[in-house]
């Protein structure tokens, strides 16, 4: 999840440098890269803390550390306090706008471990938590907010529900078992795919808007039709009768879209 939304966050923080006159703060740069490791930190290792009992009942997920007790329970907890901590620790030391938005952010990306029991939009949280990062490190440059980085936010929640929706295809049956909500189970798989090609499609429209208001060159629109050609790749890849090439899809190709995207787009921010 931090290869997802790091390159983000450094196309947020590449373009409040850039709106700030291109003066690089490498104190900053630090102190955002450690934002969004402990932030990641904090969410994953509650995830797991807080679905751990499922966990333990699902044959895909049985064998993580938490479910197992390689790593117990209290100190997978441990574990968050302490990167949330951090976490805040560190937005106090970027400027107070951060530091006082910090709680709001452990907040929402914590809360999305609970989602999945009484929404089918877990998806939607679960983007909504990793596209702080563009505008949150947008905030830690330039302490205000702006269009331009939101929409990158917005690119990041309807491109990570996308693929989320497939992930979650793989657990539809024992989702309905425990009484689980996902789009899978609520919407079966053909709707689930119709839903995660959408919203796909308004990610990508939001890069080609994003494109348009931040005025960019060829790189970016390089980078833009290489981000495109990945997500229509996993969704050739991802058929209701054939989920074997889900994993593929959710981290190879998903990994790959996000840092060839922000390799593009933070090169036409400072070269072009």
């Amino acid at each position: 999840h931090t290869i997802f939304s790091l390159p983000f966050a450094m196309i947020g923080f590449s373009l409040a440098v850039h709106d700030k006159g291109g003066m690089l703060n490498l104190r900053l740069l630090f102190l955002v890269v450690l934002c969004v490791l402990f932030a990641r930190n904090a969410a994953m290792g509650f995830n797991r803390f807080a679905d751990r009992e499922i966990d333990k009942k699902n044959p895909r997920t049985s064998l993580r550390e938490v479910p197992r007790e390689i790593i117990k329970p209290r100190s997978a907890l441990v574990f968050v306090i302490i990167n949330a901590i951090l976490f805040m620790g560190t937005a106090f030391l970027i400027n107070f706008l951060c530091f006082i938005l910090s709680p709001v952010a452990l907040f929402v990306i914590l809360g999305y471990s609970f989602t999945k029991r009484f929404t089918f939009l877990s998806h939607v949280f679960l983007g909504l938590s990793l596209s702080l990062a563009p505008i949150g490190a947008y905030l830690a440059v330039t302490g205000r907010f702006a269009l331009l980085p939101l929409i990158y936010s917005f690119i990041v929640i309807f491109w990570v529900a996308a693929f989320d929706i497939l992930y979650a295809l793989q657990d539809e049956d024992f989702d309905k078992r425990e009484r689980l909500k996902s789009i899978p189970v609520s919407f079966g798989k053909m709707n689930a795919l119709i839903v995660s090609a959408l919203f796909h499609l308004i990610s990508v429209a939001l890069v080609i808007t994003g494109g348009l208001l931040g005025s960019f060159h060829i790189l970016y629109w390089i980078g833009a039709g290489i981000f495109s050609l990945i997500i229509i790749y996993e969704h050739l890849i991802v058929k209701p009768n054939d989920l074997s090439k889900v994993n593929l899809a959710f981290a190879t190709m998903n990994g790959m879209a996000s840092v060839i995207f922000a390799v593009f787009v933070i090169t036409d921010i400072f070269v072009s």
